[in-house]
């Protein structure tokens, strides 16, 4: 559905985005996660056709946004992060006249208009001024007019800023929903938002791809291995270091703290193998050594674990 290559924008000296490729299926959520400037909302408004790149292509349903921006835009529903609203019209109103403005025909407008209005759960606020309404139904409205000309594909940029825990979970549930059936792109720096609705994410970092695919595809090149915890009885602090180095030559160890009741909290990182098999021979190791073992936990990398260390060492595709 969407294709970019080689996408490069410049606004004078500055260099927004740099050299950047992807694709988005059809019926995926893509994640655009980074840090503020990192080029998540300039790739959105040339893939919309609001800017044009200064380089490299940008390909929406096999069509270019330089070559033909209004035939781009019918295939869109566009979200931006401050949702262009008319606070003195109810969401019934503002939606006709978004209807009426995509040229949808008059013999199917009220249908659409409707099926918006029940996509997004606006029915109970149909009628009310939307300068009236919550910022989560607010949100809700901006949602319905990105998708009232039912495109296929859906930009959204920062959906869910500034909503209370329970918006969020609304408007993520809808967003969810939408992309069984449609092509969404969703930008965001909430790391919980690519990984409770994202089945594909692109991590930017300065205008450049640090990491893409799913959520476990690049926890899977990144890692190299997890980090284990462990309270042990019976051990004694000073001999553990020397005692780890018999369960791997690759343990790079981690903390060591001593807890009141005569048992260690230990901490080691250990390069991936198979999984219950690494569980046992950390288990028998401890065995081994006459150690008890109160407590056993494999950390394995998160997305935030691994959005720090590409966004603060700059890492790229």
């Amino acid at each position: 559905m969407i294709e970019v290559h080689g996408l490069t924008k410049r606004y004078g000296p500055v260099e927004a985005v740099k050299d950047v490729s992807f694709s988005v299926g059809k019926d995926q959520v893509l994640g655009f996660l980074g840090p503020n400037g990192a080029g998540k909302t300039t790739i959105m408004k040339i893939l919309t056709g609001y800017h044009f790149p200064s380089g490299g292509k940008a390909l929406v349903d096999g069509i270019s946004v330089e070559d033909d921006p209004v035939e781009v835009k019918k295939r869109i529903g566009y979200l931006p992060e401050s949702v262009p609203l008319y606070g003195d019209l109810s969401p019934t109103e503002y939606l006709g006249f978004i209807a009426e403005a995509r040229l949808i025909p008059k013999a199917v407008r009220q249908k659409r208009l409707n099926a918006a209005l029940d996509a997004c759960g606006l029915r109970q606020v149909r009628s009310k001024r939307i300068e009236n309404l919550s910022k989560g139904y607010k949100q809700r409205v901006g949602l319905a007019q990105a998708i009232i000309h039912d495109p296929p594909i859906l930009i959204l940029d920062e959906p869910t800023s500034g909503l209370d825990p329970n918006q969020i979970i609304e408007i993520r549930s809808l967003i969810k929903e939408l992309g069984r059936r449609k092509t969404v792109i969703l930008s965001t720096h909430i790391l919980q938002e690519v990984e409770a609705v994202c089945s594909q994410v692109l991590i930017l970092n300065e205008g450049r791809i640090a990491a893409q695919g799913t959520p476990e595809e690049i926890a899977g090149t990144m890692k190299g291995g997890d980090t284990w915890e462990l309270t042990l009885k019976g051990a004694d602090i000073n001999s553990i270091p020397e005692r780890l180095a018999v369960l791997d030559s690759t343990v790079k160890p981690g903390s060591l703290l001593a807890l009141e009741n005569g048992a260690v909290n230990l901490s080691f990182f250990l390069t991936n193998g198979d999984d219950a098999a690494e569980g046992e021979h950390i288990f028998d190791w401890a065995v081994a050594e006459g150690y008890k073992i109160l407590r056993m936990n494999r950390k394995r990398l998160s997305l935030e674990d691994i959005f720090v260390k590409l966004t603060n060492e700059g890492g790229e595709s």
